[in-house]
């Protein structure tokens, strides 16, 4: 068997080179955040995490689904805070239509990355850009740097480290219309439903449970979101526990950024393995890599105790996971009563 065939917990040679670019293009997005004094690091991390650890191959088609997605972003963004964000009532059904969208285009299979990268962002947004006293200007234009900078990065990236071998084709998509009104509907009610609980609830401090209610909607099936869920959960708790060890292991030397840099580096390089080993798309590893994205970039600073952002993290992950699930399921079910939006799919 050839070093590209081989599987279990051995990456392949083509999943080497692949977890390089993962773990150097995350730690130049940081390092450029931080050099530059910009905004938003958790978009500078996180951005290199989805564009190269979602997809094995990087193409210009690739590239300009990722830029117009943050491009639409920023839009949906400055549209909804400039007309809606004052009227509670609106401000829902203009998210909810939006949300819609994307995940009416997700389901349809038309340009998946544009669409489903362009939802975590615009959930986090979202999070960031509703309350009161948050730079919208600001925002706006760290998102577009942050995107342009993952696009490069990239680009460099897979100059200096290039792919030998030809990736698989990816599997066809075929649904039905039933199955596409389901999946839309369940998706967009769900991500909508997220937004407005953690309004309600002014849990402005609880990015990663925002986000991971959002990730374990995008395999579009209620069945396929639950084992996301769980796996999401158990990652997430890698991730928190990586990152409260490196604040042990560092005490009082994180205020030096290539120390840090150095400590983000090494821990992307493990759980992005994890990731690429599972070969399950957004899995447990995943959940992990993310998460230290989310905690480097928007948390880890001099001043700063990680410990309580990480363990605050795993707790507001498990119970937003957990009602999230309760609500899929009776949506759910509650859908398929009805034959214009059934979907059997497990």
């Amino acid at each position: 068997m050839s070093t590209e065939q081989s599987a279990g917990s051995e990456l392949t040679s083509s999943e080497q080179r692949r977890l390089l670019r993962i773990a150097l293009g995350s730690s130049a997005g940081f390092f450029v955040c931080k050099v530059m004094n910009w905004p938003y690091g958790v978009f500078f991390t996180v951005f290199p995490m989805l564009l190269l650890g979602m997809l094995p191959v990087f193409n210009s088609l690739i590239a300009w689904q990722f830029v117009m997605g943050t491009v639409v972003n920023v839009l949906e963004l400055y549209i909804l805070h400039r007309f809606f964000m004052p009227y509670p009532l609106a401000m829902t059904l203009a998210t909810f239509f939006i949300f819609t969208v994307h995940f009416y285009f997700m389901a349809k299979g038309k340009h998946y990355l544009l669409w489903a990268s362009g939802l975590v962002t615009l959930s986090a947004l979202l999070h960031f850009g509703s309350y009161p006293g948050a730079g919208i200007g600001d925002m706006m234009v760290a998102t577009m740097l942050a995107s342009v900078t993952a696009v490069a990065s990239a680009a460099i990236l897979y100059w200096l480290i290039p792919e030998t071998g030809t990736p698989p084709a990816p599997p066809e998509h075929t649904v039905t219309f039933t199955q596409i009104r389901h999946r839309t509907l369940l998706g967009a009610s769900l991500a909508t439903l997220s937004f407005v609980v953690f309004q309600m609830l002014d849990l402005r401090d609880s990015l990663s449970a925002q986000v991971a209610t959002i990730l374990v909607l995008f395999p579009l099936t209620f069945q396929g979101s639950l084992t996301s869920a769980v796996k999401r959960a158990k990652g997430v708790s890698i991730g928190c526990a990586l990152a409260i060890l490196v604040q042990i292991t560092m005490y009082d030397l994180i205020s030096h950024l290539t120390l840090v840099v150095l400590a983000l580096f090494l821990t992307v390089m493990l759980t992005a393995r994890l990731h690429l080993i599972e070969r399950a798309g957004s899995g447990m590893g995943f959940g992990a890599l993310t998460t230290i994205g989310i905690l480097f970039g928007q948390y880890m600073q001099p001043d700063a105790d990680i410990l309580y952002s990480s363990l605050y993290r795993f707790s507001s992950v498990v119970v937003a996971l957990t009602l999230l699930m309760l609500c899929a399921y009776a949506l759910h079910r509650f859908l398929n009563h009805f034959a214009a939006t059934r979907d059997t799919t497990v």
